[in-house]
């Protein structure tokens, strides 16, 4: 028996998916390799704490808190019911990352529930951008410090995207962002936290973009999003779901969640632009943004 429970202990904490199981206070008792991997939590960290504690909380693509009332474990727990949806969890290094989950109650001999199992699965586009990197840098194209596109290879794809639209009328769009009171950010916790905040937001970006779009380092605290053939209303979306996850990542830092949000204006290429009046009329919008609040999104 005992050689049967320590090769079945193996199986799962090789799997290539994440996986965890809670009791019934929902405090963490077994989380394997692949969850270390995908959370970058380590398994002594989290065992013998709360899921919700500055772990994964869970989020859905609206932006609500899955860990107070809402969570897919707990319903499960409660209910007996499996359930599967998508959502994403916390990165230890601050960035949202997309994932699908499936949810299973935890029961005795007696069928009585005592705790929970939620298996997950990382979606991002992870094997792309291994790849896209591995471009950029062969071409000198790469910002070292958050791992996107420099300004010189934007200027190149935004320029190819126009080539594209103007030879066979494919549609494109930008999102131009950039950190609310970055400046202040720096100011109050040091530029080493600062830089933590460039990378998990770059990371965010990358981790929620589709394969064929592009995010780049637009200068300091300013990044772009070059999205091909997106009609208008689902680049709006795009525009406000990134916005959104920026929101609800954080880091860590003395025991304090730092969080920053970014403003920023989204726009459709039109007849007539060039990449100078496109990227103006998205850094007016923008600007925009920030008069009117910050933390949101302008179209035009």
């Amino acid at each position: 028996m005992d050689t049967q429970h320590n090769a079945f202990a193996k199986i799962i904490d090789n799997i290539h998916d994440g996986l965890y199981i809670v009791d019934k206070n929902r405090v963490i008792t077994y989380w394997n390799k692949a969850a270390e991997r995908i959370t970058g939590f380590s398994a002594v960290e989290v065992m013998g704490h709360s899921c919700s504690e500055n772990i994964l909380t869970h989020i859905d693509g609206e932006g609500n808190s899955l860990c107070t009332g809402m969570c897919p474990l707990a319903s499960t727990m409660d209910d007996g019911v499996m359930r599967e949806t998508e959502l994403y969890l916390h990165h230890k290094n601050g960035q949202r990352v997309p994932v699908s989950v499936r949810v299973t109650p935890l029961t005795d001999i007696h069928g009585q529930v005592v705790g929970g199992i939620e298996l997950f699965t990382d979606i991002s586009n992870k094997d792309a951008n291994v790849l896209r990197i591995k471009e950029l840098e062969k071409l000198a194209l790469l910002d070292h410090l958050t791992q996107l596109a420099n300004r010189a290879c934007v200027e190149r794809e935004l320029k190819g995207r126009l080539e594209e639209f103007y030879r066979y009328g494919t549609p494109f769009g930008i999102l131009l962002m950039d950190i609310d009171h970055f400046k202040k950010f720096n100011d109050t916790y040091g530029h080493d936290i600062g830089d933590l905040v460039l990378k998990f937001v770059a990371e965010t970006f990358t981790a929620n973009s589709r394969a064929f779009d592009l995010y780049g380092r637009w200068g300091g605290e300013e990044f772009i999003g070059v999205i091909r053939n997106i009609p208008r209303e689902a680049h709006a979306k795009l525009g406000d779901r990134i916005r959104m996850l920026i929101e609800h990542a954080y880091i860590i830092h003395n025991d304090k969640k730092l969080h920053v949000t970014i403003s920023m204006g989204a726009t459709l290429v039109l007849e007539g632009d060039s990449m100078e009046s496109l990227v103006k009329r998205a850094d007016t919008l923008l600007y925009q943004s920030k008069a009117e609040g910050r933390n949101r999104v302008t179209y035009g």
